[in-house]
Parts: C-alpha cells; structure tokens; sequence
C-alpha cells in the first residue's frame, strides 16, 4: 500500500470509515433543509384551515380541563381571529376567511362574532368557511364530541 504525506491511502475506493462520515453529512444537511420544504407543495388555504382547527380544538380542551370560560373573537372585516385561553390574548390574521356559521347566528360574513368556549365546552355548533379562489374549506367544530373536521366545500 502506498504512502503519501498525508497519510496511507489505497487506489482500491472508500474506506467504510470515509463512507460513514459523508452519509452523516448529507443526513445532517438533509435533516436541517427538508423541513422548510415540508408545506412546499401544500396551499396556503389548507395551512390555514389546519390552523383554525388547531385553535378551535385548543379553547374548547382548554375551557373544559380548566374549567373556565375562553372566547374566540371572529373580525372578518379584518380577517383576524383573536382569542383569550389559558396563556393570554393572541390575534391572528387568516386571510381567507369568508364566514363564520352558529346555530344562534346563522352565516355571519361580516362584522364581528365572539364564540364562548364555556366549562363544558362550546355550546353550539360552529362552522368557519375559508375559500381562496375557486377551492374552498369548511372547518366545523361539534359541541357534543369537541372533534374538528375539515372538509373541501363544493
């Protein structure tokens, strides 16, 4: 085996040693660059609705575990959503958002609704409707079993 001035090296190809280290290498770099390409391909509406859904489910679990009352204040003048739960007041501006529907209030599409989130869990049925050109969602949270379903609106 020959021997150069950086050390023993063979003709013959890699070195298990060497093939190790560069597969740590691409998995480390793969590991760090993927996830920002994770909602690449994924619409901003459905992003959105998976974020709604996300909040509704939190107030209604936070309300009924704490026992406490918690609100969700729709601006769809606006578009932001801003509620009141366990870890303060958050706002946040949805962008796609065309409607809100209670069984008390019928559609509402403009102006402000506020959704009480009470000890026992929201009162009432409530559908969010989000549409984004041609393609839209319905968000609907059921106060018997607190479950969110997303589903496409045809």
């Amino acid at each position: 085996m020959p021997i150069s001035r950086t050390g023993i090296f063979s003709k013959q190809g890699f070195t298990l040693l060497e093939i190790i280290v560069v597969l740590f290498i691409v998995s480390l770099v793969m590991a760090i660059v993927l996830p920002s390409f994770a909602g690449f391909g994924e619409s901003k509406l459905k992003s959105e609705a998976r974020e709604m859904a996300s909040i509704l489910r939190y107030m209604n679990d936070s309300a009924v575990s704490r026992k406490e009352t918690f609100f969700v204040k729709f601006d769809l003048d606006k578009n932001l959503v801003s509620w009141k739960g366990p870890d303060g007041d958050k706002t946040k501006k949805i962008d796609d958002m065309t409607g809100v529907a209670t069984q008390s209030n019928g559609m509402v599409s403009k102006g402000e609704l506020i959704v009480f989130f009470e000890p026992f869990g929201i009162q009432e049925n409530l559908s969010i409707h989000m549409r984004k050109g041609n393609k839209g969602v319905v968000i609907t949270l059921n106060h018997l079993s607190g479950k969110v379903k997303i589903k496409d609106e045809e």
